[in-house]
């Protein structure tokens, strides 16, 4: 059975009172209700400490935004494995479309630091997908195998289960273009695919994908009813607990 998760990036947004009051928000609701998924944050790095320490007891996954490829050393401004295992954060995003765009993060620095992730217990979240430029060419299919296959495929089968990918169409965000859940199952159903050609079915049906292209409390149920979507990697709606709340719950509606 693979995990449901329902993940909330809050990107570079919130001062320390306002992320405080947000985590404590989300810790009432968590306790005063029932979920039928994982609930994950990965807010700002300088506030992974301080949610670590509001969900003591784990009540919901603590995730780092980004994290080095490096073990450690003289790289200003990085965030290394050791140092998320040394917090006991849960893992880290890896590759998320912003860091690709304005940092020039490749696959290869993805496979590195799924690579160190791994090696410390943390939980990787990779993320991919293909451009606007891309999906109007009908590259997409081929971007996305690319990407999977060098970030992904020098792992052994018990390690890809251990990775959590999130699918973003990073044309559909941000651009006017919308992504039906139609076309989002398309590329989770190519992904797991991929993973099934190398890995064997049994494995890439362990895999849990993510999609992370505006889920809203007004979509989130349709997009999670698709039978390759296991939850969703909120940008936007995961800063105000009311919308953030409501997607949680559409997995109390399958």
């Amino acid at each position: 059975m693979r995990r449901k998760i329902v993940a909330g990036n809050w990107k570079m947004n919130k001062n320390v009172i306002d992320a405080q009051q947000l985590m404590i928000q989300l810790l009432s609701y968590k306790n005063n209700n029932a979920t039928n998924c994982e609930v994950w944050i990965a807010p700002p790095s300088l506030y992974l400490m301080m949610a670590k320490d509001i969900y003591e007891k784990e009540e919901i996954g603590v995730f780092s935004q980004d994290m080095s490829e490096h073990e450690s050393g003289a790289y200003t401004g990085e965030i290394s494995a050791d140092m998320l295992e040394s917090i006991d954060a849960n893992g880290s995003l890896i590759g998320h479309s912003e860091r690709r765009q304005y940092h020039g993060e490749t696959d290869s620095h993805c496979n590195r630091k799924i690579k160190l992730a791994l090696d410390k217990g943390l939980i990787p979240v990779y993320c991919n997908g293909e451009t606007l430029e891309q999906r109007k060419a009908g590259q997409h299919l081929e971007v996305v195998k690319t990407q999977t296959e060098t970030a992904l495929f020098t792992l052994s089968a018990e390690e890809i289960k251990r990775v959590v990918i999130a699918y973003e169409p990073v044309w559909a965000i941000g651009t006017g273009e919308t992504a039906t859940p139609e076309q989002a199952q398309e590329i989770h159903a190519h992904i797991r695919n991929i993973i099934a050609a190398k890995y064997g079915k049994e494995v890439a049906d362990e895999v849990s994908i993510l999609y992370g292209g505006s889920v809203k409390p007004d979509n989130a149920k349709e997009i999670f009813s698709q039978p390759d979507i296991d939850g969703g990697l909120i940008g936007g709606a995961a800063l105000k607990l009311e919308d953030f709340s409501k997607i949680i719950e559409a997995f109390n509606e399958q």
